[in-house]
């Protein structure tokens, strides 16, 4: 009888997405049948920094938090001060009924740059320049240890917007005009995250371990071509210069394994890509068989209407609908969730949907190891402005611009 009742035991406890010897479909399969729908659309919330605490992480069910542009712990803080930070987050979604870690994501975009003596690399625009992919890769790899030397699994970048018009503000954060330069700079993906295996089915994401972050492609798509470079703008083009100038890069990024894109604030022939259907998921998901998750920019539902929030509600159902699996930026977090569970309850959106966003982020945590490894450590914390040159710095040096590259490689 103590046998039996011990079996019993054991197998009530047992849970498969807890297994990493389960196969990937599986554990998602398992979690999934487990969730209720506020754990669900928590899952698809990213809140930033100031707004997260282990009590909101908990009571939420919230699935990612993010430091944007400035937002630190406090000036000057060391990796094990980040690490420290980001953990008491994930204590707080670690503690929930089924555990679900968060994912922490920052703008790594050249160089751990939000960050105190993190090495600071060139802009794209300087390094679509160099014309060679290599040295890009192996500046995600050094950007790669020193994002995760801060206890941080995910970075918004790469950048691959196609600069069409040197008024855009934004151009330095494009690798060039010519969109097979920035092709072949979309090797910075592997650098970020590891090379995808051969045998790697298309779309899926792709990341090596600790020492590697999942990556973002950004901004889909057409951000680089607005009408006369205005920031946010429409980018008026037909479908074929659509596909030929503005797509190529995304193509690219998928091939290799990339875990997210983030959807552009600009429009496409006057139709705002936040809640642009045909090309979310139509084309990003269906055509190229995309399987990360799609990522929203900072509250930027809010601008599918103009003026921003002139209809939340709307632009909530258009935006989910649309095929945004994560919505950056809830500053008024409870009336996004609650606006969501209703439309869900009352079948504007379909559950399909929600699933459909749920998955693809739960595919993009298990890929990365976050439910095996969900609290950083310090093992990594000497990576950070580390004084080693690496080779990649080196091949940069020449003896004519030696100076210029120790400047721009020198920390803050």
């Amino acid at each position: 009888m103590g046998f039996l009742l011990l079996c019993f035991c054991t197998e009530a406890v047992y849970m498969k997405y807890k297994d990493p010897k389960q196969p990937l479909n599986v554990r998602i399969r398992d979690l999934m049948n487990r969730m209720s729908l506020e754990e669900k659309i928590g899952q698809m919330t990213q809140i930033e920094k100031h707004v997260a605490s282990p009590q909101i992480m908990n009571k939420y069910f919230i699935g990612s938090v993010l430091s944007g542009g400035g937002s630190v712990p406090f000036p000057k803080a060391t990796a094990a001060d980040w690490v420290k930070m980001v953990n008491g987050i994930q204590k707080g979604s670690l503690s929930t009924r089924l555990g679900i870690p968060m994912i922490y994501g920052i703008d790594a975009v050249h160089g751990h740059n939000n960050v105190y003596k993190a090495t600071i690399f060139p802009h794209n625009v300087g390094l679509g320049v160099t014309r060679d992919p290599q040295l890009v890769k192996r500046i995600g790899a050094a950007t790669a240890l020193e994002v995760r030397a801060t206890g941080i699994p995910y970075t918004f970048a790469p950048c691959i917007a196609v600069c069409r018009d040197p008024r855009w503000g934004r151009c330095y954060e494009s690798y060039s005009e010519d969109h097979r330069i920035v092709q072949a700079m979309t090797e910075i993906i592997p650098g970020l995250q590891g090379d995808a295996p051969a045998n790697s089915r298309k779309g899926v994401p792709f990341v090596a371990g600790k020492t590697k972050v999942a990556a973002c492609a950004k901004h889909f798509v057409g951000d680089g071509g607005t009408t006369k470079g205005i920031d946010e703008n429409n980018t008026v083009i037909d479908v074929n210069g659509l596909l030929n100038i503005h797509m190529p890069a995304y193509i690219d990024s998928i091939l290799k394994g990339v875990s997210t894109i983030m959807v552009s604030y600009s429009s496409w022939n006057g139709k705002r890509m936040h809640a642009n259907r045909d090309l979310i998921t139509g084309f990003l998901k269906g055509k190229l068989k995309f399987r990360g998750f799609v990522i929203s920019d900072w509250e930027a539902i809010d601008k599918i209407t103009e003026p921003p929030r002139a209809n939340y509600s709307y632009s909530v159902q258009a935006g989910v609908l649309a095929g945004l699996d994560m919505i950056m930026g809830q500053e008024n977090l409870v009336e996004f969730l609650d606006d969501l569970a209703f439309q869900v309850r009352n079948n504007i959106i379909p559950m399909s949907r929600i699933d459909d966003a749920v998955k693809r982020i739960l595919r993009v945590k298990f890929v990365m190891g976050l439910f095996e490894n969900p609290l950083a450590d310090l093992s990594l914390a000497n990576q950070l402005g580390s004084q080693v040159i690496p080779p990649l710095t080196k091949m940069i040096m020449t003896s004519s611009t030696q100076g210029d590259a120790r400047q721009l490689l020198s920390k803050p």
